[in-house]
């Protein structure tokens, strides 16, 4: 399967465009008889009634020459408020890019930029899906990006493969595709071992795919292989299948959504990034949980993190094995007090009556 075929199996499709395909590393500029190249194809799928969202890389890499940033440096070793003013003079410069070359076919394009915050914030998680689906509604590609300039370290998706995903997800779409510069996963490096081979589809993400994939290399794309593999995990527990592909027509690795996807709430939840705690259980809430019931404070042996009620948190069995994503019904600091008590014991305890699961079975999203 090629990603034009992926494609075609889809109504609603998020593309993420990498820093390498989009910018003359060599003059620092955007390269844009690649843009217009790829405008075009997206057009012809637009014609053929698909939705296509754009998040594309490129606004650090087209920043560097105006900040005097050294090609030679990975994005990974770019100061943050360097990085972050390099962003903000390079993305007009993606945007101009692909504004010309979609007015060139008629076709109008809106910019817009997401944090992490906002996507993992459930109201403004909402109100940013509303919009985007208003703008592929009335035939607007919108174009997306890491809103760079604004972020902490640690509030950052990090690079455009996990906010295509997210995007993905938000917007429930069928399929995403993240074009790049290789065509797919491989067993090896293949630029170094020559026994290494193409996988073209892979049916459920293991540790055993992440391994295989290797960090971002120097130059100027975030994002590596293992980030990809990462995003396409998030994408097929969502119920999304995802592509890693060169080209539109060459050859690809397709990653197969998963048949029993949970509800867009549960999307959502399991999809956080940044989760402020750890729940450690033990074998009978364990039990329970795949059993579809709520995790009461009973089955809870210890707490991890400083946390607020309703903020997401891990879930997982004291050998460290990840069970799934909640949202805890108590800040950590009573949840500390009820750990290991019965339900009828939480007033007492606290002083105040609250809800009888530490998270209940609505508010969780489970690995399987």
């Amino acid at each position: 399967m090629s990603a034009t075929e992926a494609i075609a199996n889809g109504k609603r499709i998020v593309i993420k465009v990498g820093s390498a395909l989009l910018t003359d590393k060599a003059r620092g500029e955007l390269n844009q008889a690649w843009v217009d190249d790829f405008s075009a194809k997206i057009c012809a799928f637009l014609k053929d009634h698909k939705e296509i969202i754009i998040v594309s890389s490129g606004a650090v890499a087209l920043g560097r020459k105006e900040m005097g940033i050294s090609s030679d440096i990975p994005p990974g070793k770019i100061p943050l408020p360097l990085k972050q003013a390099a962003s903000a003079v390079g993305q007009p410069h993606v945007f101009n890019g692909y504004a010309l070359a979609f007015a060139k076919h008629g076709v109008g394009v809106a910019q817009v930029l997401l944090t992490m915050g906002e996507t993992e914030n459930r109201r403004t998680h909402l109100n940013a899906r509303a919009t985007l689906q208003e703008l592929v509604s009335k035939g607007i590609v919108p174009i997306i990006n890491e809103n760079d300039t604004i972020l902490t370290e640690e509030l950052r998706f990090g690079d455009n493969d996990r906010l295509a995903a997210r995007v993905a997800q938000m917007i429930e779409a069928d399929t995403v595709i993240l074009l790049t510069t290789t065509s797919g996963l491989y067993t090896a490096d293949p630029g170094t071992d020559p026994k290494a081979e193409h996988i073209p589809v892979v049916e459920t993400v293991t540790e055993e795919h992440i391994k295989m994939a290797g960090d971002a290399l120097p130059g100027l794309s975030t994002g590596g292989m293992r980030s990809k593999i990462e995003a396409a995990q998030a994408a097929t527990r969502a119920g999304i299948s995802l592509v890693i592909a060169g080209s539109f027509d060459g050859k690809c690795t397709l990653f197969k959504a998963m048949e029993h996807a949970p509800n867009s709430r549960k999307r959502w939840i399991a999809t956080h990034m940044h989760p402020k705690g750890v729940l450690v259980i033990d074998a009978g809430a364990l039990k329970a949980l795949k059993e579809g019931k709520s995790l009461l404070p009973i089955g809870v042996k210890k707490i991890e993190g400083d946390f607020e009620r309703g903020d997401a948190v891990t879930i997982k069995t004291a050998d460290g094995k990840i069970v799934g994503i909640g949202l805890s019904a108590y800040a950590s600091e009573d949840a500390l007090k009820i750990i290991g008590k019965k339900t009828a014991e939480i007033h007492e305890i606290l002083g105040f009556s609250g809800r009888d699961a530490l998270v209940h079975r609505n508010d969780m999203a489970l690995q399987t």
